[in-house]
């Protein structure tokens, strides 16, 4: 199994920043892409921001120029840096990662709790 844990939510002034974190542990041979996603209230989950393990990079359009994912592969985490917060980010934010188990496995996808992060107007 492959955990994975957020931290970094809460609430902030619209125009302020964040900086969400999340650590993957368990068993696994390596990870995959890691991403971002989100989801408000009455909407459906979208991808924020996703990262290879090559470092490549991809986000949804509201908020380019405005966040930037990160990843550290010795320690198994990905950041997302959040600035110019504006209230429609408000949304609670999951982080998934693609895991490889082993060589005779195909990759799984796997999820974080999530973490709430408001943005007040």
């Amino acid at each position: 199994q492959v955990q994975l844990v957020e931290s970094g939510g809460g609430l902030v002034a619209a125009g302020g920043s964040l900086r969400l974190s999340c650590a993957a542990s368990g068993s696994f041979l390596t990870i995959l892409t890691m991403g971002w996603y989100r989801q408000a209230p009455g909407k459906q989950r979208e991808l924020v921001a996703a990262i290879t393990g090559g470092g490549r990079t991809d986000y949804e359009e509201t908020v380019k120029g405005r966040f930037t994912i990160s990843r550290d592969n010795a320690k198994n985490m990905v950041y997302l840096q959040m600035n110019s917060l504006k209230p429609e980010d408000t949304a609670v934010y999951y982080c998934n990662a693609d895991a490889l188990r082993s060589l005779f496995d195909s990759p799984l996808p796997y999820w974080g709790q999530g973490t709430q992060v408001t943005v007040s107007s």
